[in-house]
């Protein structure tokens, strides 16, 4: 029997054809690549499609490839990646899209192909910036609606923008610019005398 990886490899080129970019392997899976303006209609076949069968959305999440891997990356930099499951031939898939504009990353939602990934797209909104076209519902879901930026792009300073406390004399919550003092901190490495001898 074949190996079922080459047997989803075929079938994926047999299908989807020209709109495949790239399928290549890696970590025993197949991630397969596509271009946004194709995204939600490959995401149709991969679960319509009786021989591919990927009725399920297991994961969605958002990839900022600014700084990959501690290289120089060439190419677009926000990607979103469906981790696809189907019960039915027992196979996993990674579908990648990029985002083609990096100050405006936008792609379609596949919410109407699987619902699961309503709070998916919006935590890779909210944490990465990503807009998600034809989402019904795409607003913050992990920070605070009033909060400007999204943490997990790599230009956001750590410490944050503003930081918010209760002023006793307003009796009221205020926001104000923070006021942590930016420090290193360098361990004090302490050794005995006999070390290393």
């Amino acid at each position: 029997m074949r190996d079922l990886l080459t047997i989803l490899h075929e079938r994926l080129e047999k299908v989807l054809g020209q709109k495949v970019s790239r399928i290549h392997e890696a970590l025993g899976e197949l991630t397969l690549v596509v271009r946004s303006e194709y995204y939600q209609e490959v995401a149709t076949t991969l679960r319509d499609d009786p021989t591919l069968g990927f009725e399920q959305l297991m994961d969605l999440c958002g990839v900022d490839y600014s700084e990959y891997g501690n290289a120089t990356w060439e190419g677009p930099r926000f990607a979103v990646v469906c981790h696809l499951l189907s019960v039915q031939h027992n196979w996993r898939l990674r579908l990648k899209v990029f985002a083609p504009e990096d100050s405006y990353p936008l792609v379609a939602s596949v919410t109407p192909i699987w619902n699961s990934a309503n709070w998916y797209e919006r935590e890779a909104f909210d944490l990465f910036g990503i807009l998600f076209d034809g989402h019904e519902d795409l607003r913050r879901i992990l920070t605070d609606y009033g909060f400007i930026g999204h943490p997990f792009r790599k230009d956001f300073p750590v410490s944050g923008n503003v930081e918010m406390r209760y002023d006793p004399d307003q009796k009221r919550v205020i926001y104000q610019p923070v006021t942590i003092e930016t420090r290193e901190v360098t361990p004090r490495v302490i050794r005995e005398e006999s070390y290393g001898a």
